[in-house]
C-alpha cells in the first residue's frame, strides 16, 4: 500500500509542486518503510484532501525566464547529502520544478549549492531552447538566483582553485553559460529564495509563505 500510493502521489508533484519535497522524502525508503513513513504519508494525504481545490494558475504576463536555486546541506541525517531545489518562472507563472538528493556527498554549503547551480543551469539551456521553438525567444541572459555568496563569487571568479577540483566540471558548466550570456548570477535573501520550498522541512507559516510564492493558491470555482 505504501509503494502504491507513494508512486501515485509522484504524479501529484506534476501540479502541486508545493508537495514535491515531500512525496521526494516518502519515495527514498519505498523498499523498507517504517511507522514513521507511514505516519508522514498519512499527514501528507491529511494536507492533500484538505487543499483539494489548489493548483497553479497560468497568468497572462511577460514571458521572461526567471530561476530560484537552492540546496539544503547534509540534510539526509544518515547519508549526510544534500538536497537540490529549483524552480523557473515564465513571467509570474511556474513552469518548472525539482526536488533532487544530489549523489555525492558536498564537503560545504558551498559545495552543494553550487552543484544545484550547475543542475538549474542545465535546465534553464534546456527551456530557453524550447521557448525558442515555441517562438518565444529570451533575448537576454535569464536571471538566476541564489542565496550563497560564496557560490555566486566561484561562478564569477575566473582563477581556478585547487580547492575546487572535485567540482571543476560543474564550476566550468556555469562559468561557460554566464560567459556566453545565456545566464545572470544574482544574490538573493534565504526569506524571498522560493526554491527554499523544495529542500527541507519548513514551519507552517513559513510554508504557507512560500507556497504563495510558488503562486499555488486556491480555485475559486471548485
Amino acid at each position: 500500500m505504501y509503494r502504491s500510493i507513494t508512486g501515485a502521489l509522484q504524479y501529484l508533484t506534476l501540479t502541486r509542486p508545493d508537495i514535491s519535497f515531500s512525496v521526494n522524502l516518502l519515495s527514498q525508503n519505498m523498499h523498507e518503510p517504517h511507522p514513521k513513513h507511514f505516519y508522514l504519508l498519512k499527514r501528507l494525504l491529511r494536507y492533500i484532501k484538505g487543499t483539494l481545490n489548489f493548483g497553479l494558475p497560468i497568468t497572462k504576463t511577460d514571458l521572461v525566464l526567471k530561476s530560484f536555486s537552492d540546496a539544503d546541506w547534509a540534510g539526509d541525517p544518515l547519508t549526510r547529502k544534500s538536497t537540490t531545489g529549483f524552480c523557473s518562472f515564465l513571467g509570474d507563472t511556474l513552469i518548472s520544478w525539482t526536488v533532487k538528493k544530489q549523489k555525492t556527498v558536498s564537503r560545504s554549503s558551498t559545495e552543494s549549492e553550487y552543484r544545484a547551480l550547475a543542475a538549474l543551469t542545465s535546465d534553464i539551456i534546456w527551456l530557453r531552447r524550447l521557448l525558442t521553438d515555441f517562438g518565444i525567444s529570451q533575448n537576454y541572459p535569464t536571471k538566476l538566483y541564489c542565496d550563497n555568496m560564496s557560490a555566486i563569487a566561484l561562478a564569477n571568479n575566473h582563477v581556478f582553485h585547487s580547492r575546487t577540483k572535485h567540482i571543476e566540471i560543474d564550476q566550468k558548466f556555469v562559468r561557460d553559460h554566464i560567459q556566453n550570456n545565456r545566464i545572470t548570477l544574482h544574490p538573493i535573501s534565504t526569506k524571498d529564495q522560493v526554491a527554499d520550498i523544495f529542500t527541507k522541512s519548513l514551519s507552517t507559516p513559513r510554508f504557507i509563505e512560500l507556497r504563495l510564492k510558488l503562486t499555488i493558491i486556491p480555485d475559486p470555482s471548485i
